[in-house]
């Protein structure tokens, strides 16, 4: 089972009409989830660096739940990812440790949707201006998942919503949340994207061994790349022979984006890849160091046990 680690970066829960709800809604809804209150833990701003780490290694999603303060995060969450997504944990050579695990953006926004628009009082839409949390996963080589937000979150007694109304928005949006937590750990589309990361770190190591490539492929499997097209599995092999001679191992593709829907029987699978890898020099990129950004589509079925068949794989530079 998959264990959700929810960092709560509302500075003061006790005194939230939301946010309290919808953490106690999860906790209530989730089976397997640890959620840590950064107000109770670090009223004073210093983070246990160490602490945080370890609980963000042994998850497998990761979920931010927090109020929309000034288009960001409260001050004590942009700490808490100040000092815990730190060089080499979370970003440089060695910074693999998140790499993989999922990433959920969950939270409250006062103002209403309509003032999130190029003519409306804040002028940006929400995903615009959440694009550095989003970086900041993609950095850490997660991955980053549809954000859960919720609008007209702010209660002021006689001033401005109903509790009864904010809450009940709160209720809606734990249903949404959880419901979204189950889908990444459950559904096919998270068979496929584990699939996708196995198959990835699988070939960055660029062996020599193709069985633990072919039993995923279907026997007329087509391939399509720059080096042209291929059908079968020895199809396949002769491309993997041309990789092997151009790559050296140890290559490194980074998934930024990844889009999986149903396709009559099968499901569609569009990746956005940046590859990075050191090449021999007599091959034709001779010994050039490449960065590559990449756009792929698989089609992919499932059997009964949830084992991936890959039926077609294309490959584009983008």
């Amino acid at each position: 089972m998959s264990k959700v680690v929810v960092i709560s970066g509302h500075p003061n829960l006790d005194d939230s009409y939301t946010n309290s709800v919808i953490l106690e809604q999860v906790d209530k809804q989730l089976s397997d989830v640890a959620i840590r209150r950064l107000d109770q833990l670090y009223p004073h701003y210093q983070i246990n660096v160490e602490e945080e780490q370890q609980a963000l290694l042994a998850a497998d999603v990761v979920v931010l739940q927090f109020p929309f303060y000034w288009y960001s995060v409260p001050a004590l969450l942009k700490k808490w990812i100040d000092d815990v997504f730190t060089f080499n944990f979370a970003y440089g050579t060695h910074g693999d440790k998140l790499k993989g695990k999922e990433f959920i953006l969950s939270f409250t926004i006062g103002g209403p949707a309509e003032s999130y628009d190029p003519l409306g009082y804040n002028h940006f839409s929400i995903e615009q201006l959440i694009q550095p949390l989003q970086q900041t996963a993609y950095l850490a080589g997660m991955n980053f998942h549809k954000p859960v937000y919720s609008h007209r979150m702010v209660y002021i007694p006689n001033v401005y919503n109903e509790l009864e109304e904010v809450q009940a928005r709160a209720m809606e949006h734990a249903t949404r949340l959880t419901e979204q937590v189950r889908n990444i750990t459950h559904s096919p589309q998270a068979k496929i994207t584990a699939f996708v990361k196995q198959w990835f770190e699988q070939f960055d190591q660029l062996k020599p061994e193709t069985e633990v490539y072919t039993r995923y492929l279907a026997e007329d499997v087509v391939w399509e790349s720059p080096e042209g097209r291929f059908v079968g599995r020895d199809g396949f092999r002769a491309w993997y022979d041309k990789a092997r001679a151009t790559f050296k191992p140890n290559c490194q593709h980074d998934v930024h984006q990844i889009d999986i829907k149903p396709d009559g029987d099968n499901y569609r699978v569009e990746l956005r890849v940046m590859l990075t890898a050191e090449t021999y020099l007599d091959s034709d990129l001779k010994g050039e160091r490449i960065t590559l950004p990449v756009n792929e589509v698989w089609q992919v079925s499932l059997d009964a046990q949830g084992i991936p068949t890959i039926h077609r794989y294309q490959v584009e530079l983008a």
